[in-house]
């Protein structure tokens, strides 16, 4: 996945040397040169990764660096403090945020439901964040009426805890496994997310009312 500041490799997030240069107004060479004179540095925050361009069939090809959230950080730092380096820095810290969340959500999701996350996944060419989340408090909402963050404050569970899966009835955790299994067939037949939530909605109520009758 990549939202343009940032992307992820291996389960870890990156920014590059290219990106860091259109987004500061620099050039290239300038930070690569700047990431060479201050290596030893950034690697106290891991090793640096590179991988090479190429520009043509007989073009040299560009090393390009990839930088954590902390080689990034510690790299601008030396730039100079113009405006552009200024929203880069506040664009980029919410980036790097925003991807780690995704990548921990979608791990989450993977470990608790697999063929969930891989219907999801399969639906878009360029999965995002949004996609896993609203596809979660939507059949969070429907059995529990609320989505997983407003459970975790009404609740009072830490708000770093991943999932509320533990903190949930035998009977709500059924119901959720229920929809999303529906969900699935749901989302391979390319249904729009509102008829997606019409048709849950209402299976949901179906449900409920056949245990009342037993």
């Amino acid at each position: 996945m990549n939202n343009g500041l940032v992307f992820e490799k291996k389960g870890q997030v990156f920014t590059d040397s290219m990106i860091i240069a259109r987004q500061s107004e620099n050039q290239h060479e300038s930070v690569v040169r700047m990431i060479s004179n201050n290596c030893q540095d950034l690697e106290e925050y891991g090793k640096i990764e590179f991988t090479d361009l190429k520009s043509g069939k007989r073009g040299r090809p560009t090393r390009i660096y990839l930088l954590n959230e902390r080689q990034s950080t510690l790299l601008l730092t030396y730039l100079d403090n113009t405006e552009p380096v200024k929203c880069f820095k506040k664009d980029l810290v919410r980036a790097f945020f925003k991807m780690q969340d995704f990548i921990q959500s979608l791990q989450t999701a993977k470990l608790e439901f697999p063929e969930f996350t891989n219907a999801i996944m399969n639906a878009h060419e360029e999965p995002k964040h949004y996609h896993f989340s609203n596809e979660i408090n939507m059949i969070n909402k429907i059995v529990l009426g609320m989505t997983a963050k407003e459970f975790k404050e009404q609740n009072g569970i830490d708000k770093l805890v991943n999932s509320i899966r533990p903190y949930l009835s035998n009977e709500q955790i059924r119901n959720i496994e229920i929809l999303q299994r529906f969900d699935i067939g749901l989302i391979t037949m390319e249904y729009d997310y509102q008829k997606r939530k019409e048709m849950l909605t209402n299976y949901f109520m179906k449900l409920n009312e056949r245990r009342l009758v037993a």
